[in-house]
């Protein structure tokens, strides 16, 4: 039987950093679930860098289909957790079954991908991050330093079940040792 993963998004949720770890865990024969608040088409935004701005600017982008509410979702069922950046971990850690979701995947060691505002979502979850080390956009450096993680500048980064990413450009990286965990 293929590997089940779920990805937990929301509306805002980076363009690439949803399609490509969704595309390419239906191309490895995965069972791939997005969970959100609600099952819904979900707005997402890409993220750019432009000269003269001082940080990334936001346009709108395609829609993607939520397959199931984070209400509905068993994460026994589950092998591996994709978590994309963009601005849906802001608003999608305050859902109350979220952290019940992530810690999941934490205590049973199964893979988790985390991608640039990730982090987001496990700074509000206690002791997720304790000892832990991660990169993410940096934007998130104090946030990972606040739940006891240690900031790694990096584009990748690898501890235990944990690969993190720093942002979209990173992603066949990411993708590639996720893959690996999910097969090993």
């Amino acid at each position: 039987m293929g590997k089940k993963v779920l990805i937990l998004a929301g509306d805002a949720v980076e363009a690439l950093e949803i399609f490509y770890p969704y595309y390419r865990c239906l191309e490895a024969g995965y069972d791939v679930t997005i969970a959100a608040p609600s099952a819904k088409k979900l707005q997402t935004v890409s993220h750019d860098f432009v000269d003269g701005v001082d940080t990334y600017i936001e346009r709108t982008a395609y829609g993607i289909e939520a397959h199931s509410s984070f209400a509905e979702v068993d994460p026994t069922q589950f092998d591996g957790l994709i978590i994309p950046g963009g601005r849906a971990p802001e608003y999608i850690r305050l859902n109350e079954h979220v952290p019940a979701l992530v810690t999941h995947f934490f205590e049973a060691n199964k893979p988790i991908a985390a991608v640039c505002h990730a982090a987001q979502i496990f700074a509000t979850i206690p002791k997720v991050l304790q000892g832990r080390e991660l990169t993410a956009y940096i934007a998130c450096k104090p946030e990972v330093q606040v739940a006891g993680g240690t900031y790694i500048d990096a584009n990748l980064h690898t501890d235990g079940n944990l690969i993190s990413g720093h942002a979209w450009p990173d992603l066949p990286g990411l993708m590639r040792e996720f893959i690996h965990k999910l097969e090993n």
